[in-house]
């Protein structure tokens, strides 16, 4: 027989404040006496809870009453949740009451989210901030950095640096060894300094920031700078809100410096296998050419959500005499004036090299294989962005950690729900724009269910373009554009399945990526590789991401099926945020904390 939990209506709080508390009190009663079945009856019949590792040391999203039961009976004795106090007046709106909270557990301290309908919890979130005893050195914990008095044996910051530097990777092992020093494995790498856990970041450039000196000369980010920060360090006020891929580069490379990330650049991972006995990697890497062995306990792949570069195998590439490369190795338009360019692909990056091609005067032809989503930069900043991310949410209280809550506060399942008017508004808004762009042929599309862009970045990482202006070098004809397959390439032509001919000096291969577990596979084995499964997605059973429901990114900022083995990428707001769950947890490892998974990564694609 189901419990009835709902005061008398005499009796029932009425305004926000009382329903929340009133909440709280019943649920952290009802944990306290571990009676789970009550705890779940507290949430709606449709209901989510989204938990970043404080119940269940994983991330991820149990549904309705039943999710709610299975989670609590698995991780309730353990957790020990408790506290449960709100830290800002809640609000109502369309019957809704939404609360930000903070609680306890046995080992950390976390914050939340909570939607409240009349029927119970509609969306919670919980999510760890820190673990007790090993917090942070901030604000009233911070470091001292000068030592007073006098000692004939000190050292000086440098002296330290430079000994912890000369014996990393010899004498002394890294704990944690993050593969690639991108933003996120640079972020992550501050992250773990912060916690005190040994750990090194390593990338195949020579300097922080080289991958994006190395892209092509016109590519700023696409997204504004509220959304960009890193952590601890935010961009200065004055800071442009797209900015130039060099200065992004300067940005890493100082951040790496100020943060004291431990970086080795011109190190390539050449291999790595784990050794269940040993508990560790042995991971072969070659710095500045000459071999070394490290031996981690944990291995972090940060390569890019992206993956690996994804370049067709078409008949006739061994004979053509021009250029040919994939859209990351494209070096920039400079040698290219007058020249006949053929990009294949209609996402980002080829709207971005098709634009700075035709600024140098190169005769550009697009060719599109599929449907693209545009969005106008200046309407995905307004509408899509700027209640969260803006000058004006800050104005109003919004800073970039609530922002992040906020966000991550939305349970996938129905995310899309939110999207949809959005994209609504943004159709309307920009009418003339589509329909000039459907005059000129162009294949548009917002999604499988119409959610637009954020959502097939989730789902599929690929599709869309934030228009910084090249589509309307498309609109108006000026970049060709020419729809179908490449069936195969003479020795100055790209020929289309339906017999087109493109004459071509340079063919651009803008054909995406590959799942991240493609760099597992060349780093580990193909047998990891498929163990773990495809990362990134959510299941949605939406085009490129099949089924079933995962409710959760893929194998991202987890446990993965392979011990010891992470994933971590993304834009740069999710390494900043993620970044801080994935250290937690490598912290709670290096410490010895008992971490048991709740719902482990399971595995139903390979790729």
């Amino acid at each position: 027989m189901t419990r009835t939990l709902e005061p008398t209506a005499s009796s029932q709080p009425t305004d926000p404040q009382s329903r929340v508390d009133a909440w709280f009190s019943a649920f952290e009663e009802a944990l306290t006496s571990g009676d789970v079945e009550r705890a779940a009856e507290m949430f709606a019949p449709t209901s989510f809870w989204r938990d970043l590792i404080a119940f269940t040391w994983n991330i991820t999203t149990v549904e309705d009453r039943d999710g709610v039961s299975d989670l609590l009976r698995h991780t309730l004795e353990g957790t020990k949740p408790s506290g449960f106090r709100t830290t800002e007046p809640p609000a109502e709106e369309d019957g809704v009451v939404t609360a930000w909270f903070e609680f306890e557990t046995a080992v950390g301290r976390g914050q939340g989210h909570l939607r409240l309908k009349d029927e119970g919890a509609w969306t919670f979130l919980t999510a760890l901030q820190e673990l007790k005893g090993h917090e942070e050195p901030r604000g009233t914990r911070r470091q001292m950095g000068a030592e007073h008095g006098a000692d004939k044996g000190r050292l000086t910051w440098k002296e330290k640096r430079q000994q912890e530097a000369e014996s990393l990777g010899s004498t002394e092992q890294p704990y944690v060894l993050v593969v690639g020093g991108g933003q996120g494995g640079i972020a992550l790498g501050a992250r773990l300094r912060q916690l005190g856990v040994p750990s090194l970041v390593i990338d195949k450039h020579p300097r922080p920031g080289d991958q994006w000196r190395s892209r092509y000369k016109s590519l700023c980010l696409h997204d504004p700078v509220w959304y960009d920060h890193l952590p601890y360090l935010k961009f200065p006020d004055n800071w442009p809100v797209f900015a130039p891929k060099d200065k992004i580069a300067d940005w890493l490379e100082s951040y790496t410096t100020v943060m004291e990330v431990p970086y080795w650049g011109s190190t390539v991972a050449t291999s790595a296998a784990y050794h269940q006995e040993a508990g560790q990697w042995v991971v072969e890497v070659e710095r500045e050419g000459k071999p070394l062995t490290l031996r981690p306990r944990q291995l972090v792949l940060a390569t890019g959500m992206s993956g690996k570069p994804n370049v067709p195998d078409i008949p006739g590439q061994d004979v053509f005499r021009g250029d040919q490369h994939h859209s990351s190795a494209h070096p920039g338009p400079d040698a290219y004036a007058g020249k006949k360019v053929v990009v294949i692909g209609s996402n980002n990056s080829a709207f971005d090299i098709c634009g700075a091609l035709w600024e140098h005067d190169a005769d550009v032809t697009m060719v599109q294989r599929s449907s693209t989503h545009i969005v106008k930069s200046e309407t995905l900043m307004d509408i899509g962005l700027g209640d969260l991310y803006s000058e004006r949410a800050l104005a109003a209280g919004v800073t970039t950690e609530k922002a992040d809550m906020t966000f991550a506060s939305l349970p996938y399942r129905i995310m899309h729900e939110f999207q949809i008017p959005l994209y609504e508004q943004m159709k309307e808004r920009d009418k003339d724009f589509y329909d000039r762009m459907e005059k000129a042929g162009f294949w548009l599309d917002f999604g499988d269910d119409e959610s637009g862009l954020f959502m097939k970045y989730l789902r599929r990482g690929s599709g869309y373009y934030i228009d910084v202006g090249a589509a309307e070098l498309v609109a108006d004809g000026e970049v060709k554009l020419v729809h179908g397959q490449v069936d195969h390439l003479t020795e100055d032509a790209v020929v289309l399945e339906d017999g087109t001919e493109l004459p071509a000096d340079l063919v651009v291969y803008a054909t995406g990526y590959g799942s991240m577990n493609g760099w597992a596979a060349d780093l580990i084995s193909q047998e990891v590789a498929d163990k773990v499964g495809k990362v990134w997605g959510l299941g949605s059973d939406t085009t490129k991401d099949p089924g079933p429901w995962e409710g959760e990114q893929r194998n991202m900022w987890k446990p993965t099926q392979q011990e010891a083995l992470w994933f971590h990428g993304g834009n740069l707001h999710q390494s900043r945020h993620y970044s801080l769950y994935l250290a937690l947890q490598l912290k709670a490892r290096f410490e010895g904390i008992d971490t048991p998974v709740y719902r482990l990564q399971e595995v139903h694609h390979t790729a």
